[in-house]
């Protein structure tokens, strides 16, 4: 029956049917969603998963590793792109250390949830042992339980750490038994001999660890520990029943990881944008999502899903705010 109301309340605003497009199949998710005909978005919040990768030291990116905690730093102040785009859109953002390689000093606005300075190197051991990722996973639970607990309704993802779109190609890979090759970008800007060499090295860890297929062996595996706390805590949102906003491609590895386990978290997922990182579009398709935007991003920090919000806010204020054809006493087609 809520579908059937839903779909009458859109269809029967002051406009062609279909015409407001990819906004309405939004209102109709979200209405889904929170199991009304007049949805809400309360306390609106980002969080910025931070850590290092052990792989980093490879040469994988054209950025040396210390500008994960310099760029924490720049969150804590305030002035990177993600802040600037929150205090736009009135949205609270928490920057979570979940395994930078810097001892930061006390009584920063940080939410201290390391579990270890920066993941191990692949080339050499899988990023984490096992209790380092269940203890990733459960810390990224708790900072959204946390959040939760304020009357947050709608929350996005965003991260920092040098290397990681690394990581978030081999878990592709193997989450989709795909050619490591494809699932390659450029990442911070490599030129076209520090891209082969990415691919390169990739390339070999996937040969160090064959047959992995299970999704938390595999986010264990090559993964990182912001992008385990980034899975725990998209699983604790959608356990909560809170709008996942999705950034771009390792937001979206996350959640594919977290899709493995149970398919129904995509039910509450909003794909934000399509980033430039070359498999990024690759992947929303191959969970069957459509973006919200496509501006050539690929900054990361959660920064597509804090110009994405607007759009959300729309889409819940045409549904509730729209005047019907009987209310505004407007002729329908015939």
């Amino acid at each position: 029956m809520l579908a059937e109301e839903l779909q009458h309340k859109i269809d029967f605003k002051t406009k062609p049917l279909g015409a407001l497009g990819h906004l309405e199949n939004l209102a109709y998710k979200i209405g889904k969603v929170q199991n009304t005909t007049s949805p809400q978005l309360s306390k609106p919040h980002m969080i910025v998963f931070a850590a290092d990768h052990g792989i980093a030291t490879a040469g994988v990116s054209a950025y040396p590793q210390e500008v994960t905690y310099q760029m924490v730093m720049n969150f804590i102040g305030g002035g990177a792109a993600i802040n600037v785009f929150c205090r736009q859109h009135g949205i609270e953002i928490k920057i979570v250390d979940a395994g930078v390689n810097f001892d930061f000093p006390e009584g920063l606005d940080l939410v201290n949830k390391k579990v270890r300075k920066s993941s191990r190197n692949i080339l050499e051991e899988p990023a984490m042992t096992f209790e380092e990722y269940q203890q990733a996973l459960e810390n990224g639970r708790s900072v959204v339980a946390e959040i939760a607990g304020t009357g947050c309704n709608i929350i996005g993802f965003g991260e920092m750490g040098i290397g990681n779109t690394s990581a978030s190609s081999l878990m592709m890979s193997q989450l989709f038994d795909l050619p490591v090759v494809s699932c390659i970008g450029r990442g911070t800007g490599l030129n076209d001999d520090q891209l082969q060499n990415k691919i390169n090295i990739l390339s070999a860890v996937i040969e160090k660890y064959p047959g992995i297929t299970n999704p938390d062996d595999i986010a264990q595996t090559f993964g990182g520990l912001e992008i385990a706390q980034m899975i725990g805590a998209m699983e604790e949102a959608f356990r909560q029943n809170m709008l996942i906003m999705v950034d771009g491609f390792i937001a979206s590895v996350a959640v594919a990881t977290a899709w493995k386990k149970n398919p129904e978290i995509l039910n509450n997922c909003i794909f934000c944008h399509v980033s430039d990182e070359n498999a990024h579009l690759q992947l929303i398709g191959l969970l069957g999502q459509k973006a919200l935007l496509n501006l050539n991003l690929r900054l990361g920090e959660g920064t597509g899903c804090a110009l994405a919000y607007p759009l959300i806010q729309s889409a819940v204020n045409f549904l509730n705010e729209m005047s019907s054809f009987e209310d505004a006493q407007v002729s329908n087609k015939e």
